[in-house]
């Protein structure tokens, strides 16, 4: 298999975002949607550039996940100021975040009801609505 081939899923999906598939867009995609879906932070996906002997900075993996974000190809989760990770999923539902660990879980859209909305300020509409739900371990 030619690595032009093994890369095609990836070139196309990066160009039906209107990106251009770069060296290092495509070593970072292959990382990030080569898997189950997941949460990493920047600074994580940077470490798994390392290891996998992909030389980027962290600048370029940041501009990297914020162009990708911004196209669709995955979603920031801010939890808190400073703190965001990207999820692979793109799909509608929300998330648990565990304080202790830092880790992120998916809950399914349809665990979750939001019942009512505030009416959006005029000229804009709701986009989506993204709830964390912050937990924490139950001490003995």
């Amino acid at each position: 298999m030619t690595r032009e081939r093994s890369y095609s899923g990836l070139i196309a999906r990066l160009k039906v975002g209107g990106l251009r598939p770069t060296r290092q867009r495509l070593a970072l995609a292959r990382l990030l949607f080569e898997r189950e879906d997941r949460h990493l932070t920047a600074e994580q996906l940077h470490s798994e550039a390392l290891e996998a002997d992909v030389r980027v900075s962290v600048a370029t993996v940041y501009n990297t996940l914020h162009q990708f974000t911004k196209v669709g190809l995955l979603r920031e989760v801010v939890v808190e100021p400073g703190r965001s990770y990207f999820d692979t999923n793109v799909d509608d539902h929300h998330h648990f975040y565990f304080e202790s660990t830092g880790d992120l879980q998916d809950i399914p859209k349809d665990q979750l009801h939001v019942a009512e909305l505030p009416e959006p300020p005029g000229g804009t509409r709701i986009a989506r609505v993204d709830v964390v739900v912050r937990v924490q371990d139950i001490e003995p």
